[in-house]
């Protein structure tokens, strides 16, 4: 392997990496933001199912490898382009993880491809077709996703609690107390509620892996496979990455997610993944690139219904901010790159 090629290994590496830091908690965060379970346990729980979702991304998610290995940047892609997008898109999800913000690794990648893509040649970009295909779907994603949780909201409410009856034992000469039917009938409900979370969350997981995978292996293989490796080999190392990335430094994001934008119980997280994982799913299958932080923090919201006052107003705005701010840094990082490189 060439210098060039090495280079752009290490960064596939970096940038699944990452990814995994910033990505993998926005499935599980409800778990722990509703006291369901650990942070820790959450995280290893979206590893797990991130890496299942990553391992079938190649055969369920073939349309989104396409676009952005060509629907995007018409141009023959050279390693110096490969490592201009990966270095715009890493550098960016790599700072706002530290700086616990999640941001949308979609965003970082399109910004580095049009950033890099404006100097790879005149008419390298195809403009056509970015509206319909990168930039509708991921604003939408975002409206949609609080619609559909909000919606889910209103019609599954908080239950109340059923008080547990009392009866007299006089034979004994004790107060014996035993559940009425009611509350057995809702700790069975709680159960049930808390495997649909830990399925839904894990559901999440999955479809983030279909989701990113694509699309950070479409930007590798620009420059590892004209240097013999294969796209499977390229998805391993992505995956890989990912898992490390989300055990050593998930634990920032999903704080600030399960916590910093609503207390929600456990039925609200239910809901909001129940969303999440639905749309992004949909997304990876259909080739629409939504983005995953946006998904999640749209349902997140919406599960709080219409008690607005309930979000924090303060979390949002930062949030908002670094999206902002995604597509316009990693673009003039890609470009500088990509002015040094070549």
């Amino acid at each position: 392997m060439s210098a060039a090629t090495v280079l752009v290994f290490v960064l596939v590496a970096a940038l699944a990496a990452v990814n995994g830091s910033n990505d993998v908690p926005k499935g599980v965060a409800t778990l722990a933001g509703a006291g369901v379970t650990r942070y820790r346990t959450a995280i290893l729980w979206g590893t797990a199912t991130t890496l299942i979702g990553c391992v079938c991304s190649l055969v369920l998610a073939s349309k989104m490898t396409k676009l952005f290995s060509g629907g995007i940047v018409t141009g023959k892609p050279t390693e110096a382009f490969a490592v201009a997008v990966l270095a715009g898109a890493a550098g960016w999800v790599g700072t706002a993880t530290v700086l616990r913000l999640p941001v949308s690794t979609t965003h970082a990648l399109i910004g580095g491809l049009l950033g890099a893509g404006l100097l790879l040649g005149p008419g390298a970009i195809a403009w056509g077709g970015i509206p319909g295909k990168l930039v509708i779907p991921l604003l939408i994603s975002i409206g949609v996703a609080y619609a559909v949780s909000l919606l889910l909201a209103l019609l599954f409410g908080r239950p109340g609690k059923t008080p547990a009856h009392v009866t007299s034992v006089p034979a004994e000469g004790r107060v014996a107390v035993r559940e009425a039917p009611a509350a057995v009938a809702e700790k069975t409900s709680h159960r049930v509620l808390t495997v649909a979370h830990w399925f839904t969350s894990g559901a999440t997981g999955f479809a983030r892996g279909l989701n990113d995978t694509p699309k950070i292996v479409a930007i590798g293989a620009f420059a590892l496979v004209p240097a013999g490796m294969r796209l499977w080999q390229i998805m391993l190392l992505v995956a890989g990455a990912m898992a490390v990335g989300s055990v050593v430094g998930g634990m920032r994001v999903a704080r600030r997610l399960g916590e910093g934008v609503v207390k929600m119980n456990h039925r609200e997280g239910f809901l909001a993944n129940l969303t999440t994982a639905s749309l992004v799913g949909l997304g990876a299958g259909y080739g629409l690139p939504m983005s995953t932080t946006h998904v999640s923090t749209g349902a997140i919201a919406g599960s709080a219904g219409p008690n607005l006052s309930r979000l924090s107003a303060r979390t949002l705005r930062d949030f908002l901010i670094a999206w902002l701010v995604t597509p316009p840094f990693a673009a003039a990082v890609a470009a500088l790159v990509f002015a040094l490189a070549r």
